[in-house]
């Protein structure tokens, strides 16, 4: 997983409250588990409407509610993979929300003016350092729990974040080892 600081650039804008991870990565595009791959099927079905275009954009600024429905890790996956960087939303689904910041993809949620704002502006900055959103002169504060932004600011995934126990883990196997084999009564 990438660190994260700053994320700037244009916006693409997703006008739509309440989208489902369903629409995000319909079904019949879990059958793999690799992380790679999904973009080309993001927003499969209204990707076929006539006028759609979301151009692949390191800021996607979505409605309310984004990432509801199944739990699926596929649909942050997708995001990522397609070129956003950070989605920009009043509200999240909350697994949607975790499985985004366990890769790597930056949520931030802001309210709705303030989202149609920085989708007016075209481009914005996030810095996840200063918790900010700027946009055409603005300045927006964004909150995101202490751990999470650590996790981001390092590039730390599940794994990384394991890893730097090695020590302590390391000491307790050689303690458990030291004590012999765990028995139990009957």
């Amino acid at each position: 997983m990438q660190p994260i600081s700053v994320i700037a650039g244009p916006v693409s804008f997703l006008d739509r409250a309440d989208v489902d991870t369903d629409q995000i990565m319909p079904k019949q595009f879990l059958k793999r588990v690799e992380r790679t791959g999904f973009g080309e099927f993001l927003f499969y079905d209204w990707a076929k409407e006539p006028g759609w275009d979301l151009p692949a954009n390191p800021i996607l600024v979505a409605g309310e509610n984004f990432g509801c429905g199944s739990s699926r890790e596929h649909a942050p996956w997708g995001l990522q993979d397609y070129g956003f960087q950070t989605i920009v939303a009043p509200s999240f689904a909350d697994i949607f929300y975790s499985n985004c910041t366990k890769i790597g993809l930056l949520p931030v949620v802001l309210s709705d003016e303030d989202c149609r704002g920085l989708a007016r502006a075209g481009s914005g900055e996030i810095d996840l350092e200063a918790q900010e959103v700027r946009f055409a002169g603005e300045q927006v504060a964004f909150s995101i729990d202490h751990e999470i932004r650590h996790r981001l600011l390092g590039g730390l995934d599940d794994i990384a974040l394991t890893l730097k126990q090695n020590d302590v883990i390391a000491a307790y196997e050689r303690d458990r080892e030291r004590s012999g084999p765990v028995t139990t009564a009957l």
